[in-house]
């Protein structure tokens, strides 16, 4: 978060209108996201998301997510994998430069996606995923009040219904042993590495000429 908030003043000269709008998913809400938030001190808007709606509403499946909204609403790219190269072996010294381009040039930028390519490149659910989010849900809703068999009960069945949703994976291990990014996450991620496959999805940057 502190090194957005320094992206964030330099884009906000470039364009008054960007702005930064970020949701922590944590179903621990302000107890565990809070602090966190608290000691970033960033002057962007953050909010706590604590039913992953966010997550939800873009199809994401992972953090860290990024969604580019256009002056109109719409949806003009959506990239996972967004961590600056200062986080070291997770950063990456390709993303900043694209979102420097859209800040300068809007919809002439030609890191933009059209409609068609948004369609095409947002991750598709499956009929069984469909059912994970409302019941997460459900989980969160008995983890606020207190019922941990409960909670773990639906988010166990919302990981099974999808998969491939490392937010509700390592939703449900923070409160394990060994916590969100312990041995349970580090094993799932090596044996899908080790099989060619990729954490993060590619951010998949290529000029779009079909916007110039």
């Amino acid at each position: 978060m502190p090194v957005w908030q320094v992206i964030y003043e330099e884009l906000k000269k470039v364009n008054p209108n960007f702005e930064i709008i970020s949701f922590a998913q944590d179903s621990g809400g302000e107890a565990d996201a809070g602090p966190i938030l608290d000691a970033a001190n960033v002057t962007y808007t953050s909010v706590i998301d604590t039913n992953h709606h966010i997550s939800a509403l873009y199809n994401l499946v992972n953090v860290p997510s990024a969604v580019w909204v256009d002056e109109e609403g719409k949806i003009v790219r959506i990239n996972e994998g967004t961590y600056a190269q200062s986080h070291g072996a997770f950063g990456t010294d390709e993303y900043l430069p694209i979102v420097r381009d859209w800040a300068e040039n809007g919809a002439d930028s030609p890191y933009v996606w059209n409609e068609e390519q948004v369609t095409e490149k947002i991750f598709q659910r499956t009929t069984e995923a469909e059912k994970a989010q409302p019941t997460f849900r459900l989980g969160t809703f008995f983890f606020a009040q207190g019922n941990d068999e409960k909670a773990e009960q639906y988010w166990s069945l919302a990981q099974e219904l999808d998969p491939t949703s490392w937010n509700y994976l390592r939703q449900d291990l923070k409160y394990e042993q060994g916590g969100s990014a312990g041995p349970e996450w580090r094993a799932r991620r090596d044996s899908i590495e080790s099989a060619g496959g990729t954490y993060y999805a590619p951010l998949d940057i290529e000029e779009n000429t079909a916007n110039n």
